[in-house]
């Protein structure tokens, strides 16, 4: 095992010759060497297995991000997660390597976490993170240790479409991660395995009890953001000392301005928020919109919640000729939300006009919009402000 710190990673050596596939699929690859991110958790530690099976070189490689209390064994000085992937490395005779690139991470994903937030903004630190860090590390760390492969659980396939890479909905649909993935570039992209994609998440248990690995499989997992431990308030407080008393004493208004009462601050309240709000109107009130500037926070009725037109910017589509011409896209707003059919128009602007065929709710900006056709992804944008939204009403 080799333990390496942020200042070890490399620039990437240039792209590396795209090959033709249809589908990327463990079958018709070639037995090569493959870089797996290994978490130590569940889906890793099948992928590990599966590409291994298959006659593929593997080494592991752990990403030590963010150090939570709960990570670890009193007396340990390393997290749990980082001992359980070099036990399996080991139990598979495979190289594993550990990245500690904690500063980084604070400086990049940590840093745009908060700031989303004071201005007013819910973030998607997972989609950040995949684009900016992790997989931006694992392409580097495959070109230094000459991986001709990158290979992650994520519950995701991918085919070869017109010369491009997509990312297509894994068959488990409650797992299906594809909304995250949205902007991995496609030189990355086009090395990724993933070899969950066309397995559900108790095929996966099963098939490590099979192989011997039945503590392994009866593992929890996380469906929370992996560097924040309970309430996401607390951690901003603990990450902007004196948050709390700079934004204390916002007004909460109506729709027409009218002041309601005062609330938190605007970074403690997202769209479609109910409860917490602390104001007792007679009547159910949610968040409707945020306005970071002035502070305030507009209250209103879930019905103020709907609409069937947002605004969206920092498009990233797969082949823009081929995204606005498609008659049959469909928009997914958040993780685990049913993609909608919807139309879209660019504006002078540079933004993005999103018209959906029924009305969805809470649409939050900082979010992802992301679009599909059937089970392709084939682009994805960031919500933008809804200001001026109800000109196109």
């Amino acid at each position: 095992m080799v333990q390496l710190g942020a200042g070890d990673a490399v620039k990437k050596q240039g792209a590396i010759s795209s090959f033709q596939l249809f589908t990327v699929t463990l079958q018709t690859m070639n037995k090569k060497k493959v870089l797996v991110a290994m978490s130590g958790g569940v889906d890793s530690s099948a992928v590990c297995l599966l590409l291994r099976d298959r006659g593929y070189e593997v080494i592991g490689m752990t990403m030590r991000v963010w150090d939570l209390p709960r990570q670890f064994t009193d007396g340990h000085t390393e997290p749990d997660f980082i001992e359980s992937a070099r036990e399996l490395a080991a139990r598979l005779e495979m190289e594993h390597i550990v990245v500690d690139v904690r500063e980084e991470f604070r400086e990049n994903i940590v840093r745009y976490f908060t700031d989303e937030y004071r201005n007013g903004r819910t973030p998607n630190p997972c989609v950040h993170c995949n684009r900016d860090f992790k997989f931006r590390l694992l392409h580097e760390w495959a070109d230094r240790l000459d991986c001709h492969f990158m290979a992650t659980g994520h519950y995701v396939k991918t085919e070869c479409h017109n010369g491009r890479t997509y990312l297509l909905m894994g068959d488990d649909a409650r797992k299906d991660q594809s909304y995250f993935l949205w902007r991995v570039p496609q030189e990355t992209l086009k090395r990724c395995i993933f070899p969950l994609g066309d397995m559900e998440k108790p095929q996966v248990r099963r098939y490590l009890d099979e192989k011997g690995f039945a503590v392994r499989a009866r593992q929890s997992e996380s469906m929370e953001v992996c560097f924040v431990e309970g309430d996401y308030r607390d951690f901003l407080n603990a990450q902007c000392p004196g948050l709390e008393n700079e934004v204390a004493g916002g007004c909460y208004v109506d729709s027409t301005g009218r002041r309601l009462g005062t609330h938190r601050g605007v970074p403690f309240y997202t769209v479609g928020q109910r409860k917490g709000l602390g104001i007792a109107l007679g009547r159910p009130a949610y968040v409707v919109r945020l306005n970071a500037g002035k502070n305030t926070i507009v209250l209103g009725t879930e019905e103020d919640l709907q609409t069937k037109a947002f605004f969206a910017e920092d498009l990233l589509p797969v082949s823009e000729a081929e995204f606005y011409d498609c008659p049959e896209l469909a928009v997914r707003i958040r993780y685990h939300s049913r993609p909608v059919p919807c139309r879209v128009e660019r504006m002078d602007n540079g933004r993005l006009l999103v018209r959906t065929k029924e009305a969805v709710s809470a649409v939050t900006p900082g979010q992802s919009a992301v679009f599909y056709v059937g089970q392709r992804l084939v682009g994805g944008a960031v919500i933008a402000s809804q200001k001026g939204i109800g000109l196109y009403l």
